[in-house]
């Protein structure tokens, strides 16, 4: 590669992190300047100052689904009005989930569920207690068939806090503002509620709906403050001063539960890869039909830059060996290029090893597919798939997806996409993933529109040809980009390469506190 390719791809990759760096920006400041600051004279703090108050101070922060929603509701920023992540509160890591009430007041829409129902699902793996901090006025109206109807949606959030407690996962509810209607009982079903006396208000039906519905005139206060359900209802359980009380006593709830399970894998001592991870940005070429070399990435994710390879000779468009990041052990599987029937094989075999030896997965996906053709076919390569995609979808240690580059097809599946419920999945900036590339889609569609004109007798010119593609590999493009995956919460995010390694050894130590279920492989066919 010339230094002027090198200098060119590094120019293409900041330009990207620039422009995730702008939407994270957008996500952090929350609702409109005019919504912040009316927040901020009733004597209430951000959503991202409560947190940072109830974390422990220097606590690292890993955001689910920052982007999700992003351009998807007129007037509400990327995040959909909620901000999830783990951190830690008395040195236990925990969930935290927060309300943004400058957001069209902390209302959810149909994204806003999707990222609370992920954000609990990722505690129910990894048996985190969750901290919510509730600061909401209820379901987004005009959003409700994304709210009410289905599963994954506002009820599952209750469904899901039902699950937990009868798991013994710890859930703390801090009600700093407005708790209306069905979202009254998502405090109601944690194990201890705090709220905030003259600001914390739980009801099923406001001062308003009462009056409609019953004629009976009560003020806020009286209908659901902290008074009220502090010393008659007995909902709430501890009452604060102001939102930093509130966050005191939060920590000190964590602070009584019991201590954190210790790691049940070991953890050799961390050593630096063996190239900084920023030269990432120059090695991912900034031609994306360009492949990226899967050798030179792990060298700036692995710890020493190693691995044990498994099968180095065998298979070789697909790496497998066993490898450490913070100290951690993994199993990595990575492409560098083309599935054939060979990968499938040795991927089947290196899982059932993983499971064997309880060592947790990680993928990273950078592959246009499985090999097609008579060769291929005759050669079993959808029987050899198959068995890759039950090994890795039977497998129960920890799993984890990072798309370093292009996703497509039958290869995003078999690489543990979303589908198959890895613990946590990841884009790089320069990620993408579709049913198939903008080329190839272009050109298949192309080849069906010029055979049903041919059968009509019918011509149909190269320029005509052309002007048909175009639309086709925008159209494709535009959805195969990180950025539409991280809204639609396909993904928990988009990182940084340099924030790699730090997320994942956070990721590993939580998953070394959780047995693992014994793996039971469905049939692999022969």
């Amino acid at each position: 590669m010339s230094n002027d390719e090198i200098e060119a791809n590094e120019r293409a990759y900041r330009r990207l992190l620039e422009d995730l760096f702008e939407a994270r920006r957008r996500a952090w400041l929350g609702g409109s300047e005019s919504a912040r600051t009316r927040h901020r004279e009733r004597n209430r703090l951000l959503v991202r100052e409560r947190i940072e108050l109830l974390l422990d101070e220097g606590s690292p922060f890993v955001e689910l689904g920052e982007l999700a929603g992003e351009g998807m509701y007129e007037g509400v920023a990327p995040g959909a009005g909620i901000v999830t992540g783990v951190g830690l509160i008395r040195e236990r890591a925990c969930m935290v989930i927060a309300n943004d009430p400058t957001v069209k007041g902390g209302t959810y829409f149909g994204m806003t569920c999707r990222k609370h129902v992920r954000a609990q699902r990722f505690a129910m793996q990894h048996r985190l207690p969750c901290v919510t901090l509730v600061d909401s006025g209820g379901a987004f109206l005009p959003d409700q068939a994304n709210i009410f109807p289905d599963d994954g949606l506002f009820g599952s959030i209750f469904r899901n806090q039902v699950e937990m407690s009868g798991r013994g996962i710890a859930q703390i509810a801090v009600v700093l503002g407005a708790c209306t209607a069905g979202g009254a009982y998502i405090p109601a079903l944690c194990d201890e509620v705090v709220i905030v006396r003259g600001k914390g208000f739980m009801f099923l039906g406001g001062p308003q709906l009462v009056k409609a519905a019953t004629g009976e005139i009560v003020d806020a206060e009286r209908l659901g403050g902290a008074d009220m359900h502090s010393r008659v209802s007995g909902v709430t359980d501890h009452v604060a001063d102001d939102d930093g009380h509130a966050m005191a006593i939060a920590r000190q709830l964590v602070q009584e539960l019991p201590p954190m399970r210790a790691p049940l894998r070991d953890r050799a001592p961390v050593r630096e890869p063996a190239r900084p991870v920023t030269d990432v940005y120059r090695i991912v070429s900034a031609n994306p039909r360009k492949p990226t070399p899967a050798r030179e990435i792990l060298e700036c994710l692995l710890d020493g830059g190693e691995m044990t390879e498994f099968k180095a000779e065998f298979g070789p468009t697909l790496i497998t060996g066993f490898a450490r990041i913070g100290g951690w052990q993994v199993g990595v599987l990575a492409n560098d290029g083309v599935l054939f029937t060979e990968c499938a094989a040795k991927a089947t075999h290196f899982i059932d090893l993983c499971c064997k030896r309880d060592i947790p997965l990680l993928f990273l996906a950078d592959v246009s597919g499985f090999m097609v053709g008579l060769e291929a076919e005759q050669g079993g390569i959808a029987k050899a798939g198959a068995r890759f995609i039950t090994a890795m979808s039977s497998a129960r240690v920890p799993r984890f997806t990072i798309i370093t580059g292009g996703s497509y097809g039958a290869g995003y599946l078999a690489m543990c996409g979303r589908a198959f419920r890895p613990n946590a999945m990841f884009m790089w900036p320069n990620g993408r993933a579709a049913i198939m590339g903008p080329e190839q889609a272009a050109l298949t569609l192309a080849m069906v529109k010029r055979q049903n004109l041919e059968a009509q007798g019918l011509a149909w010119s190269d320029d005509e040809e052309e002007a048909f593609k175009a639309p086709i590999r925008e159209q494709y493009e535009t959805f195969a980009a990180a950025r539409n995956f991280a809204r639609h919460l396909w993904v928990d995010g988009i990182l940084d390469p340099a924030e790699t390694r730090p997320v994942m050894t956070l990721l590993l130590d939580l998953a070394s506190r959780v047995p693992s279920e014994p793996t039971q492989f469905g049939v692999f066919r022969m």
